[in-house]
């Protein structure tokens, strides 16, 4: 029997599936209360529930925390955990916790695949194998060793974060509410290739800090390495962001993976100096991590240097990703889900 999952509800819909349940409506915000402020795994654990209360839930519903089906750990500390999608272990994504001085940010996945197909990922690869569930997602915070201790969150694991808009906007209402974590948006960063309709309501929503795989600024280069800049052209992405207000406390970056001989040249870096004149933004230099069947190679430290330098000098600040998680395939564009973990 499929059980109802309570994890990924607001209290107004823990609070109708309290009264439906024969339960006061403040049952809701004491379950809230318990999933996200306790972090409690079990209904048999929310002691100032009835105990007969908490059994006519528990007919139906469930906490919903999916364990994850393995760990692996790199040398520099970052961790990837695995996680199976809807009980099903066959159907698994990964989420990766990076740790940096005080900081331990959580890079989330927001689907199983993704339907974007970019050439030099991994993850769009595989495919497409469906959204996540807000609860799917929220289990990623919850069920790792670091839980308590995480203080940032990115969605730049596997999928598109705003070709799942609607659940995903469910985890951030959550990670930054009064009754959930109590985030702050400025500690949260979604990263998207720019799906144009869903970003629109992404910025009108959220005060989040974004961030735009970009790759390359010149459209039919872009097109060749991105699918995706044919249906939400990166000029048109752009002029949706000129837009809005990023003077202030939400930050707009754009990612640029570099490959060598082919995007990190002067003449690229001078294009993308032109696209971006006079936004407030910064560009994220990311070192390509090699996969079987990709023609471009790595470019060198020099060649990035020289590309950051070029733009820092036209006006752009820019600066060089530090990769982490490497040796366990947890960087930038190896999440594949696979079955690697201890």
């Amino acid at each position: 029997m499929n059980m109802e999952k309570l994890l990924g509800k607001n209290p107004s819909q823990l609070k109708e599936i309290a009264l439906a349940a024969g339960l006061p409506g403040f049952t809701g915000n004491q379950l809230a209360q318990w999933i996200y402020g306790k972090r409690v795994r079990s209904l048999s654990d929310m002691t100032n529930l009835s105990k007969a209360g908490r059994e006519r839930l528990a007919d139906a519903y469930e906490v919903g925390v999916a364990e994850p089906l393995g760990v692996a750990a790199s040398s520099d500390g970052t961790k990837k955990y695995l996680f199976p999608v809807n009980g099903n272990p066959d159907n698994a994504v990964e989420a990766v916790m990076i740790p940096d001085g005080d900081r331990k940010t959580l890079c989330v996945s927001s689907q199983a695949g993704c339907k974007m197909g970019c050439k030099f990922c991994m993850t769009g690869r595989q495919g497409f194998h469906g959204n996540l569930s807000a609860a799917d997602i929220l289990s990623q915070f919850l069920a790792i060793d670091e839980a308590a201790e995480l203080t940032n969150a990115v969605f730049m694991g596997m999928g598109e974060p705003l070709d799942n808009w609607e659940e995903v906007k469910k985890v951030i209402e959550i990670l930054t509410a009064p009754w959930g974590y109590g985030w702050s948006p400025k500690r949260i960063t979604l990263s998207t290739i720019g799906v144009i309709p869903s970003l629109k309501r992404f910025l009108d929503e959220c005060k989040c800090h974004l961030a735009v795989s970009l790759h390359d600024p010149f459209p039919d280069e872009r097109l060749a390495l991105m699918p995706a800049q044919k249906a939400f052209p990166i000029q048109d992405v752009i002029a949706l962001i000129r837009q809005y207000d990023f003077t202030g406390q939400r930050r707009v970056s754009f990612e640029y993976t570099m490959f060598a001989g082919h995007n990190d040249t002067p003449r690229h870096a001078d294009a993308l100096l032109h696209l971006l004149k006079g936004l407030e933004c910064r560009v994220n230099l990311i070192r390509f991590h090699r996969i079987p069947d990709f023609p471009y190679g790595t470019s060198s430290r020099e060649a990035m240097e020289a590309f950051r330098d070029r733009l820092t000098r036209g006006g752009v600040t820019a600066t060089i990703r530090a990769s982490r998680g490497e040796d366990i395939l947890a960087a930038c564009g190896l999440l594949a889900g696979l079955h690697n973990h201890e």
